[in-house]
């Protein structure tokens, strides 16, 4: 009789459809979790905006955020780093909507975000965002394009900001690069 660790024979078609469906749920699982971390982020930036908004002092804010950064380091790990919440501070100004949020986190990881949500040009933004999701970059070839200026040297970015709006809205719509 096969030992205990050996797949008798015959079931290695059983094998290979098991293989098959956790290597297909892999990459879904890995955007799940993602979105999630997103949207979290997001709430705990919100959270921490409307808390340092009441606060009368721009010291008041930071002293808030390096209070809060020692207490969830200690309870939740070095995940939680002042930087970190800063990210979510940021990405809570740059999305004040949920529901744009919720496109971009459902198509483009928490290091895509954390990347376009230090760029203060909205359309230059827009425009990334956009690229990002249509042409499926990873987050390194995104800081690559970012660094060789694509969007300043693109045919966009020299046309007034109505048109660019217009054609970043028709990017969304069709997924079509014109």
């Amino acid at each position: 009789s096969p030992g205990m660790n050996t797949l008798p024979v015959g079931n290695t078609a059983l094998l290979a459809d098991i293989r098959q469906l956790l290597d297909s749920a892999r990459p879904r699982v890995a955007l799940a979790v993602n979105a999630e971390l997103t949207l979290l982020y997001w709430q705990v930036g919100r959270r921490v905006q409307a808390e340092v908004l009441k606060g009368e002092r721009a010291a008041y804010g930071q002293e808030i955020v390096k209070a809060l950064a020692t207490r969830l380091t200690a309870e939740y790990g070095k995940g939680w780093s002042e930087q970190q919440l800063h990210h979510c501070l940021r990405v809570a100004e740059t999305f004040s909507d949920d529901a744009i949020l919720s496109a971009v986190r459902r198509e483009l990881s928490w290091t895509h975000i954390k990347t376009l949500i230090y760029i203060e040009d909205p359309l230059k933004r827009d425009f990334y965002i956009e690229l990002c999701r249509l042409e499926r970059w990873s987050s390194r070839q995104l800081q690559e394009r970012m660094n060789s200026m694509l969007y300043e040297r693109s045919a966009l970015a020299k046309k007034p900001a109505a048109a660019i709006s217009r054609d970043l809205a028709l990017l969304r719509q069709t997924q079509q690069m014109s």
